[in-house]
C-alpha cells in the first residue's frame, strides 16, 4: 500500500499543477546545491596554493586544477546528506501546492482546509531541522561503531524523522494537533515505512532532486488512506 502510494504519487507529474511545482522543487535544490559548491570551490582555493615545490621533485602546478574538477563528484556526495535536511525545508513551502493538485485529482469534495500560518510553519521547520541534525550526528557515531549497517542505520534514523514531520504536515491540513497526534501514533509504522521509503531514494543522486515533491504527494495519498473515516 505504501508502494502504491509512491506509485500515484509519481504517476502524477505529468499534471500542469504538479508539474509546474516540481521543476520550481527542482530548480531550488540546485541552486542550493550549487551554492555549496561555490562556497566549496572558493574554500578550497583559498586553502590550496597555485603551485609548490617538492624536493627532488620539483614544482607541482596541477594541485587546483585537481580540486576544480573535484568539485562536481563532491556535489554529487554532498546531495547524499543534504538532500535530507532540503527536502524537511522545502516540504513546508510546497506542502499545499502538492497536496492541493492531488487532493483535486485523487480526492474531489473534500472541504476547504485551514492554512497553517507560514510563521508557525517556519518555526515547525527550524525546530525540526535542529532536531534532524543532532539526531543524525548521534547516528553518525552509531554509524561508526557498526559500520557494515551504517546504510541501514542512516536510512532507519531519517525514515523515522522523515516520516513523522511529513505525516505531520499534511494532517495538520485536516486535523488539530490533537488529532494529529493520535493519527501518527496509530499509524507509526506506516508512517516510518514510508519515510523509509523516501530517505532511500534521498541518499541516490539526481533522483533527490524530485523527491521532496513526491514524498508530499505520497504522504498525501497515506493521509487520505489511514485517516478515520
Amino acid at each position: 500500500m505504501i508502494i502504491g502510494d509512491y506509485l500515484k504519487a509519481v504517476g502524477q507529474i505529468g499534471d500542469n499543477r504538479f508539474l509546474r511545482v516540481l521543476i520550481l522543487g527542482i530548480g531550488l535544490t540546485i541552486a542550493l546545491l550549487f551554492a555549496f559548491t561555490v562556497a566549496f570551490a572558493w574554500t578550497i582555493g583559498l586553502i590550496v596554493p597555485d603551485s609548490f615545490s617538492i624536493p627532488w621533485i620539483g614544482e607541482i602546478t596541477w594541485i587546483d586544477n585537481v580540486a576544480s574538477w573535484a568539485v562536481v563528484p563532491v556535489m554529487l556526495f554532498a546531495s547524499v546528506f543534504l538532500m535530507i535536511p532540503v527536502a524537511s525545508a522545502f516540504s513546508g513551502i510546497f506542502l499545499d501546492s502538492i497536496a492541493d493538485a492531488v487532493e483535486a485529482k485523487h480526492y474531489p469534495g473534500q472541504p476547504p482546509v485551514a492554512r497553517v500560518p507560514f510563521s508557525e510553519t517556519l518555526g515547525e521547520t527550524i525546530k525540526f531541522l535542529g532536531l534532524l541534525l543532532g539526531v543524525n550526528i548521534v547516528a553518525l557515531v552509531i554509524a561508526l561503531i557498526f559500520a557494515p549497517i551504517a546504510p541501514f542505520i542512516f536510512w532507519g534514523v531519517n525514515g523515522l524523522m522523515l516520516g513523522r514531520e511529513f505525516a505531520t504536515m499534511v494532517a495538520r491540513r485536516r486535523m488539530a494537533p490533537a488529532e494529529v497526534r493520535v493519527f501518527r501514533k496509530r499509524h507509526s509504522t506506516s508512517i516510518w515505512l514510508a519515510g523509509i521509503c523516501m530517505a532511500v531514494p534521498l541518499t541516490i543522486p539526481v533522483m533527490n532532486l524530485v523527491m521532496p515533491i513526491i514524498g508530499v504527494a505520497a504522504f498525501t495519498h497515506l493521509f487520505h488512506r489511514l485517516k478515520p473515516a
